[in-house]
């Protein structure tokens, strides 16, 4: 299947489309039941999983040595690791009691609690996260039409849980709904930014695609194992545990169905 759009116009679409996408929903979500945010974090790790394992590290290795992939993929999770670890440095010095994801509804009515510190830190970090978000996007696209569309939607999965929590720690924060709505939509088009500096610094490096591929495997890998699994273990009951079996698989195979479907 020939994709009708040029990769930077796919790139820019996805970008658009993916982060307005993510906010609506998420904004959307917040009247829900916290249960369904849950269920959406189950179904967001297994589309990121699905993405690494079924798209970007096939297409890294086959355009780069096993060990070059591999030790970038090692070294990205080392990275992704210590940035973690000095953003929860911050937070620990601002606002010990940041809400999370699978807690956040149960936290947006403290409106004001903290002076805005965790509000600011959200936009900032939000930033700087769907910028990344954008470059992978770029990365993907620039390397292969299916691999770009199967990682945006992928990321599009994990963005509504986490603009969720963003939500709430904003208005948490003392923000209103309208306001948390405009400063999301605004940290949204980092995604674009993100996408095309990605677009115009590796359209004419296609030796370092192979690395690139690998880093954001080991993104997407990180968010899902370090960031969504240990929420999901915060409701252990079996027929809950069974529910996010079900939705895991769900979004693996959502990412095969697309692959193959757009597969030549």
């Amino acid at each position: 299947m020939i994709p009708a759009l040029s990769p930077l116009a796919a790139i820019v679409v996805a970008c658009l489309a993916g982060g307005m996408l993510a906010i609506v929903a998420a904004a959307g979500t917040l009247a829900l039941h916290s249960r369904w945010i849950s269920r959406l974090v189950s179904f967001a790790v297994g589309a990121l999983l699905g993405a690494v394992f079924l798209e970007l590290l096939p297409h890294a290795l086959e355009h780069g040595s096993t060990e070059r992939v591999m030790g970038t993929v090692l070294a990205g999770l080392l990275l992704f690791f210590l940035l973690e670890k000095l953003v929860l440095w911050r937070h620990s010095h601002g606002d010990p009691d940041v809400p999370d994801t699978a807690g956040v509804i149960a936290h947006t009515h403290s409106h004001g609690a903290d002076g805005g510190r965790s509000g600011l830190m959200i936009v900032i970090g939000n930033s700087v996260h769907n910028f990344c978000d954008g470059v992978v996007i770029a990365a993907t696209f620039i390397a292969n039409f299916a691999l770009g569309t199967t990682t945006a939607l992928a990321i599009i999965a994990h963005a509504i849980p986490q603009q969720v929590g963003d939500f709430a720690v904003l208005m948490h924060s003392g923000y209103s709904r309208r306001r948390a709505f405009a400063y999301n939509l605004a940290t949204g088009m980092a995604t674009l930014a993100g996408g095309l500096a990605g677009y115009f610094a590796l359209a004419s490096m296609q030796q370092i695609l192979p690395t690139v591929l690998a880093l954001a495997a080991a993104s997407l890998l990180y968010v899902a194992v370090a960031d969504l699994i240990p929420s999901l273990h915060r409701h252990p009951a079996p027929a809950q545990t069974a529910v996010q079996v079900l939705l895991i698989g769900a979004g693996i195979a959502v990412i095969a169905i697309v692959h193959y479907a757009l597969e030549p």
